[in-house]
């Protein structure tokens, strides 16, 4: 891989004013406190009145009205409350969106039977192309094209059981990708000619398929191939977001690790940062974002994030999705670390959780939009045009039925989010093992800042819990920003209160400032954990802003309302990622990125609070008109699926063999974990990196050993393998970019270069090389030496 500093000019916003040290008073006691003898009628009525909640739930909540009568800790009334307004809502949810999804599914084959059985079966051969698509019912769905050259769309409405009417709508010439105004810097590098772009090899009788049932006659009657206009890689925030508004225009394929929730927006606690106060400004939150990361930020990006951020919320909105709102009606809005204004817009502490639930909700119901869940994405299918590299969809291994499906779309847009668990501890959840910006940059896609690995300063910390969890949690539990907002405390094990020592903002520093804060305490006091009290507030307010935390604490022993909670910091973003222009564009023609595993420029060093899911959402909405003009002027043979090898599902090995690959990858993902831990963590130095670097090239090497010495083949695939690859190629994009950054600069500290160099204030950029690695994990799959 080569590398490159690219200029990137900034104007500097000027120097925040410095808030005043919060007053507070020392913890309480970490004393239980003794029981009471009548339940809280508040707490009651926090979990009851809430209006989201329909008749039918609130009903079958009338078993628990025995705690009324009877005395109990305050703990057990907590637990049982907290997790009645949380958990079974989610529950709730969830089981709503799966009997939708039945149901839908029963009227799919319905709809089948019925025209099977009468004269709309298949409408073989319409343009003489070879190809039949079985269609269902719906009004507005996307139907077959002309055979011709030129790209029409027809679409079907049903008139009654037995009849049909088709019209041909104009066809649409095609439209140039002129993707926003930036010329500085990398920006260069990504604005795409698309004038010079000529439809080259790919030209050739693309269909425009209904996305729930399809059958392809001739050459590719393949269940394990299937053709959208849209695949869109992840179920989070911006993949959802994105695949709502392309799905006007198109079929769409949404393509996820796991169940569709289970996605780092479900984890997000704080909020969303948006200028929605009148006494707040877009040049407020511009300098609050500038100045968090550390004056590397692009401010072209910042300005549009910031002033398109409440147009983005008004739309979450109207789809359903339902904020704090104070006494006066408005929404409330919280302050975290970093700001200068109250502008974090949030559901109590599960602000990603409702998101999830709303834009899930509307997926759902679009019948343009099929979610392919357990599907894990392997590699990008890629080919040349010339100089440029082009996308065509992505090959992806379903892991319930072990089968590979290759989707051939013309615009992929990957959203699946961090690479929090190349380190041992971290917030994210079990699917973000890095596969986008990996398989991104096994596709040639330029790959930026990635040594700014962002650590919560304030993860639950096991060890100091009163009852210790039996067994380990896969992803750290995260105490939200929002609680140091709300006038939370951090005191070392002394009960001596410590951060006013480090920065004159205290607890309301950056997120960077506050981690190196904690773990110098730590090393300093060889301490496990440090304290975060809101003890001092009132009850009713911090069970009403953190009722999830509450509820997670007290599962341990741990009353928040009158205990400190025990924190550490753990891994938990990355502001690194595939470098992306103003409207999500890459420098791969057809592939576009939103979310975590986008680097947009908009957190430059660090990342402020609570501006993730708004980068997430502004800029999936700002990567569909680019796309849909993407998938207008674009064509694809049906063959296309053909033009890459197949990957193998190791069936052959048998189960002995498998069950030892299983087992020595698990310790080699451990190892490495525990590296990039030890040499890569908060504080860094150039002999721990080039040590990691070292001892990371062994491991991979050793690993891949021991896989192909058991007759491992290298176009095999499975979910662990495929992630333990995923991990090694972005720990080391971590490693290779700290060691070309010779400063420190907001996330990335080392001792050998204390001070920050303002003639290094520039992004650092892995560039496309053209020497391939020779490892498994920095090669597609069909590129493979054998």
């Amino acid at each position: 891989m080569s590398f490159s500093l690219l200029a990137s000019p900034l104007r500097m916003a000027p120097t925040l004013d410095p808030s005043t040290t919060p007053k507070s008073s020392p913890p309480r006691s970490t004393h239980h406190p003794n029981p009471i003898k009548s339940i809280d009628l508040s707490l009651v009525a926090m979990v009851l009145v809430s209006p989201s909640l329909p008749i039918n739930f609130l009903v079958s909540l009338l078993p628990f009205a025995f705690l009324l009568q009877m005395p109990l800790p305050i703990h057990q009334q907590l637990q049982h409350l907290c997790h009645l307004y949380g958990n079974i809502k989610h529950k709730f949810n969830k089981e709503k969106i799966t009997m939708r999804r039945e149901r839908k599914k029963s009227l799919r084959r319905r709809i089948k039977r019925k025209k099977k059985g009468k004269s709309g079966a298949n409408f073989d051969d319409v343009s003489g192309s070879g190809f039949s698509a079985t269609k269902t019912s719906r009004v507005g769905r996307q139907v077959l094209g002309s055979g011709k050259r030129d790209y029409e769309r027809l679409r079907l409405r049903k008139l009654n059981d037995n009849e049909y009417s088709w019209w041909k709508q104009q066809p649409q010439p095609p439209v140039k990708f002129l993707p926003g105004k930036r010329l500085d810097g990398l920006s260069k590098l990504l604005q795409f000619q698309r004038d010079k772009f000529s439809q080259s090899t790919i030209n050739t009788n693309w269909k425009s398929l209904g996305t729930r049932k399809v059958s392809i006659s001739s050459c590719v009657r393949d269940s394990s191939v299937k053709y959208f206009d849209f695949s869109v890689i992840g179920s989070g925030v911006a993949g959802l977001r994105y695949a709502l508004e392309v799905a006007k225009y198109g079929t769409v394929a949404v393509i996820t690790k796991a169940e569709p929730h289970e996605c780092n927006t479900n984890y997000a606690q704080g909020g969303v940062s948006a200028v929605l106060s009148p006494s707040d400004s877009v040049e407020s939150h511009m300098q609050d974002t500038i100045v968090a990361g550390a004056y590397l930020c692009d401010e072209d990006t910042v300005r549009v994030v910031c002033t398109e951020g409440p147009d983005r919320i008004r739309e979450l909105i109207a789809m359903g999705a339902m904020f704090d709102h104070g006494e006066d009606g408005n929404l409330h809005l919280a302050r975290e670390g970093g700001h200068s204004h109250r502008r974090i817009v949030h559901a109590a502490d599960m602000t990603g959780r409702e998101i999830e639930r709303a834009l899930l909700e509307a997926v759902v119901n679009d019948p343009c939009i099929s979610v392919f869940e357990h599907h894990f994405a392997i590699d990008l299918l890629t080919s040349q045009n010339g100089p440029d590299t082009v996308c065509h969809g992505v090959d992806a291994l379903n892991t319930e039925t072990r089968q590979v499906v290759r989707f051939i779309s013309k615009v992929t847009l990957i959203a699946s989010g961090g690479a929090g668990h190349i380190y041992p501890s971290t917030t994210n959840p079990p699917v973000a093992t890095g596969d986008g910006m990996a398989m991104a940059h096994r596709a040639q896609a330029v790959i930026s800042n990635m040594e700014f690995v962002q650590f919560h300063p304030t993860a639950l910390a096991e060890e100091g819990l009163p009852v210790k969890p039996i067994k380990a949690r896969e992803n750290a539990f995260l105490i939200t920003e929002a609680v140091r907002g709300d006038g939370g405390i951090l005191y070392n094990l002394d009960l001596e209160r410590f951060m006013p020592l480090y920065d004159e903002r205290a607890e309301l520093a950056p997120r960077d400032v506050v981690a190196r804060s904690i773990d110098d305490q730590l090393k300093k006091r060889y301490e496990k954990y440090v304290l975060l009290d809101i003890s001092h507030k009132p009850k009713e307010k911090i069970l009403s802003h953190f009722p999830n935390i509450a509820a997670e604490c007290l599962q341990y022993g741990l009353d928040i309302t009158c205990q400190p909670i025990p924190v550490v910091p753990a891994a938990h973003y990355m502001c690194g990622g595939v470098r992306a222009g103003l409207q999500g564009e890459t420098n791969v023609q057809g592939l576009y990125v939103a979310g975590e595993v986008a680097c947009t420029g908009l957190h430059g060093a660090n990342r402020l609070a609570s501006n993730s899911l708004l980068e997430a959402l502004v800029f999936a909405r700002r990567a569909v008109q680019p796309s849909i003009d993407h998938m207008k002027s674009s064509s694809l043979d049906l063959s296309a699926s053909n033009w890459w090898a197949r990957p193998v599902v190791p069936n052959s090995l048998g189960s002995n063999v498998m069950d030892n690959i299983l087992r020595k990858t698990r310790e080699v993902r451990k190892e490495l974990q525990s590296i990039m831990w030890k040499y890569v963590g908060i504080i860094r130095s150039t002999t721990r990196l080039e040590t990691a670097e070292e001892k990371i090239s062994v491991l991979e090497a050793q690993w891949e050993k021991y896989l192909f010495e058991r007759g491992w083949e290298h176009t095999m695939v499975g979910l662990e393998a495929c992630e333990m690859r995923n991990l090694f190629c972005c720990a080391k994009l971590v490693v290779s970019s700290a060691l070309a950054r010779q400063e420190s600069r907001g996330l990335h500290y080392t001792i050998d270069f204390p001070d920050v160099e303002e003639s290094k204030r520039l992004p650092t950029v892995i560039l496309p090389s053209l020497v391939t690695s020779s490892t498994w994990s920095s090669r597609q799959l069909h590129k493979q030496v054998i």
